[in-house]
């Protein structure tokens, strides 16, 4: 005779790594800022990200390189909005805050 399967809850739990959020949250960053590196010469710089998970909820902070001229604070919410629904959507894990830091704007070309 078999035993029966426990209920899913008394069997054990996930957890994802923090490294999974922090790709998850720069790749979604990436996306949301290729619109506006697309008329640019020089390809996008790489965002970094870091994240924090604690007590079922997660902290991010994105560090990005933006295009200028543009709308700083529009690109930073495009990336915050876009970074936070990602990470929700693929982990179920509610971001509580998301901190978006420019470390550097890249001037256009003088023709």
């Amino acid at each position: 005779m078999t035993a029966l399967a426990s209920p899913l809850a008394s069997r054990g739990s996930e957890q994802i790594a923090d490294r999974v959020y922090r790709r998850i949250a720069a790749r979604a960053t990436a996306d949301a800022l290729a619109p506006a590196w697309r008329t640019r010469p020089e390809p996008a710089p790489p965002p970094k990200a870091s994240a924090l998970y604690t007590h079922g909820r997660v902290r991010l902070v994105l560090h990005v390189e933006l295009p200028f001229p543009c709308d700083v604070a529009a690109l930073a919410r495009a990336v915050r909005d876009a970074a936070c629904e990602r990470v929700a959507e693929l982990t179920g894990t509610p971001v509580v805050s998301a901190e978006v830091i420019v470390d550097r704007l890249h001037a256009a070309a003088l023709r």
